[in-house]
């Protein structure tokens, strides 16, 4: 099974509401590593690594509309996982 980097940039009103302990519960519960951070623009990053198939549906989730705040756009990146990355953390 290939493992694949999702980065994500979550535009809307997604800090100071729970967004990245919510996503960290999400991501854990999927088995993925990663990370989600406040950026100083507003957005929240999400780096996530792990089988393709749960990084879709970390990214649909992030896009449902039944996270924390309000999400008005979520841009995303696919690179190969670097295996860098353990646990899934908010920083």
């Amino acid at each position: 099974m290939s493992m694949e980097r999702l980065t994500a940039w979550v535009h809307g009103y997604v800090q100071g509401v729970g967004f990245r302990w919510w996503t960290r519960a999400r991501a854990l519960e999927l088995g993925l590593v990663g990370y989600a951070a406040n950026q100083a623009d507003g957005r929240v990053l999400v780096i996530a690594e792990g089988p393709r198939e749960k990084l879709d549906a970390l990214l649909a989730l992030l896009r449902s509309g039944n996270t924390p705040g309000d999400v008005d756009l979520v841009v995303e990146q696919w690179d190969s996982a670097r295996g860098d990355l353990t646990g899934f953390v908010e920083r």
